[in-house]
Parts: structure tokens; C-alpha cells; sequence
């Protein structure tokens, strides 16, 4: 079977007057500082301990039995943080 031609695609000029000189760059978004992934990690793994926690022995913690199903909100709300934070990771 014989081979079929290939085309070559014309390069990209963006037109006149949109790159000049004097206009300001597009903002380039920075990397995130070294402590962004870990902090993000251990929210979400908080969170899920914490929930875990609450299912195990949340009768027998204090703290934990007096806010009852308020447990389940710290819990998802730690590790819905933590899936914010990783949005924002660059």
C-alpha cells in the first residue's frame, strides 16, 4: 500500500499588534513552597483518621462523644481542605 503525503503545517504568527514591546507579559504562576504538598497530604489524612477515630472509639474520647455527629463535619471538612489545597498545587 503505498504512503500517503504528508502536509506540512504552516507556522504560527499571532497577528499584528496583539505581542508589542510595551504590553505587560501574562502572569506566570509561581511553584508552590515545600511545605504546600506535605500540609495538603496531611489534612486529608487527618481528616480520614479522625473520622476512622470517631467510628472506633468516639464513645470512649470525651471531646468527641459531647460534639456527636459534628465529627463527621471536622472530619470531611479537614480533608476537603486538603482537595482545595491540591487545586492550588503547581
Amino acid at each position: 500500500m503505498p504512503k500517503s503525503k504528508v502536509r506540512k503545517k504552516s507556522v504560527y504568527t499571532p497577528p499584528q499588534g496583539t505581542l508589542q514591546a510595551g504590553t505587560p507579559a501574562a502572569r506566570v504562576a509561581q511553584p508552590s513552597p515545600r511545605w504546600y504538598a506535605p500540609l495538603m497530604v496531611a489534612l486529608m489524612v487527618l481528616g480520614l483518621l479522625w473520622i476512622v477515630v470517631f467510628y472506633v472509639a468516639g464513645d470512649r474520647i470525651g471531646f468527641m462523644s459531647s460534639i456527636g455527629p459534628w465529627n463527621f463535619a471536622v472530619g470531611f471538612g479537614l480533608m476537603v481542605a486538603g482537595l482545595v489545597m491540591s487545586m492550588r498545587w503547581r
